[in-house]
């Protein structure tokens, strides 16, 4: 009995590991929003998936709801690490407040690691005798001003909502579709200024078009360093909006860590992060433990201010 049953452990042994050889096959991404900036930085992180781990990665675009289709695309799937989705956080930290039943909660997910940051700004007309933030809510002290974001309860609108809530001025919001139409509008004279991703009102801003008074971030912008942080400038009015890559829940452990440690690697890369500089999107790793704790906590935080705002999910 024990002649037949050693070989037949040594085959289950030699069969585990070979099912612990991850990956044998090309990993999806789920890209949860139209082509754009985000495809450009994955196509080139495939490249360094190939040579690393022997397998590229394969874009699948599933947008829609602001990113809730695909995010509920990549929860759905099998925990196996060859479906994840890149991703800003709003789909996983704001949307579920706002969309019932959304299946993007982040307990539904397994951070992989944060890639970039969209930086999130404001700016006015290039002839707006505004050129600071504490200007911009001096004048909205003395009369009353109109801004545009790409929607409503968006991330560029929540940080002006941050801008008042430190300041105590009163901005009237209009949400556009998009960032285009609000920016138009703003170069148009019809709104006062723009809430907007720096990186969709870059050429604007280098055209002389329009200027950038303030970014939310931390840091500032690398293409703009001459402009000052809402911090800087004595305003609290921190707003990120971290993108990043996630698995379902459930992804064993071993591939994670092999997932982040490419991540992290093909962020290092010259050839990646010029791809990143041509999206103005600045490098930002994240580990994937820091990631799944801010996701924790930045689900909590917008459920407090949604509600504060009267936000219902629909």
């Amino acid at each position: 009995m024990r002649r037949i049953l050693l070989p037949a452990l040594v085959l289950l042994g030699l069969s585990a590991g070979a099912r612990a050889e991850y990956p044998e096959r090309p990993v999806t991404v789920v890209m949860p929003y139209s082509p754009g900036s985000a495809d450009i930085l994955m196509r080139a992180m495939s490249e360094h998936f190939q040579r690393v781990l022997g397998q590229p990665l394969v874009l699948l675009n599933r947008d829609g709801a602001s990113g809730v289709v695909g995010m509920r695309v990549v929860a759905g799937s099998p925990a196996d690490g060859y479906t994840i989705g890149h991703t800003p956080m709003t789909a996983i930290v704001v949307q579920p407040h706002m969309v019932r039943n959304a299946g993007t909660e982040p307990e539904r997910f397994e951070a992989v690691c944060g890639t970039n940051e969209n930086v999130l700004g404001i700016v006015v007309r290039a002839d707006s005798p505004i050129r600071t933030l504490p200007e911009l809510v001096a004048e909205g002290k003395r009369r009353q001003m109109s801004f545009g974001s790409p929607g409503p309860n968006s991330l560029p609108q929540l940080g002006v909502w941050r801008v008042q809530r430190a300041t105590g001025v009163e901005f009237n919001h209009i949400p556009y579709r998009g960032e285009a139409p609000h920016l138009n509008d703003t170069l148009a004279g019809r709104l006062d200024f723009s809430a907007a991703v720096v990186a969709s009102a870059a050429e604007l801003v280098e055209a002389g078009k329009m200027r950038l008074i303030t970014v939310f971030s931390e840091n500032r912008h690398p293409d703009f360093p001459n402009v000052p942080t809402a911090r800087e400038q004595g305003i609290d009015a921190l707003q990120f909006s971290q993108v990043g890559i996630y698995a379902p829940r459930g992804t064993p452990g071993p591939v994670l860590d092999r997932l982040e440690a490419t991540c992290r690697t093909g962020l290092e890369e010259a050839g990646v992060r010029r791809v990143l500089a041509t999206t103005r999107s600045p490098v930002r790793f994240v580990p994937r433990a820091a990631l799944n704790t801010m996701l924790r906590e930045e689900f909590v935080t917008y459920g407090r201010i949604l509600k504060q705002l009267g936000v219902e999910p629909e």
